[in-house]
């Protein structure tokens, strides 16, 4: 099976990885707030879904690393506002606090199954 890789802006790694049906891509993104940067790196994930084939109701696992927990309730706001309500299309979540480098707040990591 050939692996499809999406060049990313940092040295030595790709920001989308396909292979077998399933997208590997993460997302940091500037902004003033954890909900700035959150929107912005949810942003950035649907456009790598995109580009791999996939959308965000292809989600298997989500994680995401924060800089600081007690910004979780901020940035669950915006990301529930843009998973949206319907469970069936939720995915395996974690959250967890790290270290993150530069001036981000957010990262996230997501694995999703090829939609189309």
């Amino acid at each position: 099976m050939t692996i499809e890789r999406w060049r990313g802006s940092a040295k030595g790694r790709n920001r989308t990885v396909r292979h077998g049906g399933v997208v590997y891509t993460v997302a940091t993104a500037p902004g003033v707030d954890i909900q700035a940067q959150t929107r912005a790196a949810l942003a950035a994930i649907d456009a790598n879904l995109a580009d791999a084939g996939s959308d965000k109701t292809g989600l298997l696992s989500v994680q995401i690393f924060l800089a600081d927990l007690s910004q979780k309730a901020a940035m669950d706001d915006v990301w529930n506002d843009w998973i949206g309500p319907d469970w069936q299309n939720w995915p395996q979540r974690a959250c967890v606090g790290a270290p993150l480098a530069g001036d981000a707040l957010v990262e996230i990591v997501v694995t999703a199954t090829v939609t189309r």
